[in-house]
């Protein structure tokens, strides 16, 4: 069996002076949100507090200066990004460059790609989502049908990417499609960096969820050109690079705390003398943030280690799914309440909201299927 852990990050005092910063920021930014905007969170779209995290210089912390970043710590990132999910704050435009394109832009693209994307991205002036899932293929990438056909000058693309969060609303998309053979599903793809606003042939479509809301769309690639300034890394080498990326997807608090302004208004329901049922409630759901945030912590320190830990951070994906997802059935079984987003009761309104939501969270980032299947071949059991 190959050996696996959750070595403790390194110590980050300046992390905490940070912390105290961020919310000090929040009180005053999230004074006027409700409870279901604050459950929201990491789905919530609002480009002027965007810009306001750019512009205190919270986004791209840990890249370097001359491409907008800070040249801070992963862990200093690590502290902002929790803040701003614990007090549901509006990350969801912001979220997916900071998070990854703009790490992957940053690793393998061009120096004409980092001085063109990366300021923008760090500034909350541009956005960015990513192009992988497909109708029909689940979370199995390697099953990546649409293709990039080399011509003069670029490539044509065809075929369909589904699920594409916020695609209405950003300006690039990171693309992950066919350049080689179908028979080498890992060496024949690619990634391509498309500007969403200048790329005829490309039609986005919306994809409503049960609650009405648009964040999902449907990319549609007919006869698309892109040119070959638009290729991320190398070509062929898509597969390593995208598997990369999605240890930065994986192992972020959002894999935890998607649910947690249903904790705290569940806290509030049952009120200072919870029923002892709700006492070990809390008690049990407080301890499995609690283990979850410490792995998720461990994987920041391996991140700004240079590590790339895709087992650690599938694990804590999975792990904090279960939890995200078994938090709305608790909080039903220990108020009596009807979910009811319009609800002028707050815990009705954010159970409401959650549960609609909940059935998401095994799916985005990998399906729960396929996050184990990764963990067992990492751990040599299959």
């Amino acid at each position: 069996m190959n050996a696996f852990s959750f070595p403790p990050p390194p110590p980050c005092p300046e992390a905490e002076v940070l912390r105290q910063e961020v919310r000090d920021f929040l009180k005053t930014e999230l004074a006027d949100r409700t409870p279901v905007q604050k459950a929201e969170s990491w789905t919530g779209l609002d480009p002027a507090f965007s810009r306001a995290v750019g512009q205190r210089g919270w986004l791209g912390l840990t890249w370097p200066k001359k491409y907008g970043g800070h040249e801070r710590s992963a862990l200093e990132r690590y502290v902002v990004l929790e803040e701003m999910l614990a007090a549901g704050a509006p990350v969801g435009l912001h979220w997916i460059g900071d998070r990854q394109s703009g790490p992957l832009i940053l690793r393998v693209g061009t120096e004409e790609q980092r001085q063109t994307y990366l300021p923008k991205l760090a500034a909350g002036e541009a956005f960015c989502c990513i192009g992988m899932s497909e109708p029909n293929t689940g979370s199995d990438l390697a099953s990546a049908r649409t293709r990039a056909a080399k011509v003069q000058g670029g490539y044509i693309v065809n075929g369909t990417k589904v699920w594409t969060s916020f695609a209405h609303l950003s300006h690039y998309m990171i693309l992950f499609c066919r350049t080689g053979s179908s028979e080498d599903r890992h060496g024949g793809v690619s990634q391509f960096l498309v500007d969403l606003h200048n790329t005829p042939g490309l039609a986005i479509r919306p994809i409503y969820a049960l609650t009405g809301e648009h964040h999902f769309n449907e990319c549609v690639f007919q006869d698309a050109f892109i040119p070959d300034s638009a290729l991320l890394g190398k070509e062929g080498d898509g597969w390593n690079q995208v598997t990369s990326e999605l240890a930065f997807e994986r192992s972020g608090p959002e894999r935890f705390l998607s649910s947690y302004w249903l904790f705290v208004e569940l806290i509030r329901a049952l009120g200072p003398n919870p029923t002892d049922a709700g006492a070990i409630a809390i008690g049990r759901l407080t301890a499995h943030f609690m283990t979850l945030r410490r792995l998720s912590r461990s994987v920041a320190g391996m991140l700004q280690n240079g590590e790339n830990p895709a087992l650690q951070a599938s694990m804590v994906k999975d792990l904090g799914a279960l939890v995200e997802q078994e938090l709305p059935e608790i909080a039903r079984n220990l108020v009596d309440a009807e979910p009811d987003e319009k609800s002028t009761h707050d815990f009705a309104a954010v159970l409401a909201h959650t549960m609609m939501h909940a059935p998401s969270f095994s799916l985005r980032g990998g399906t729960r299927e396929i996050l184990r299947g990764i963990i067992a071949r990492g751990l040599g059991l299959r």
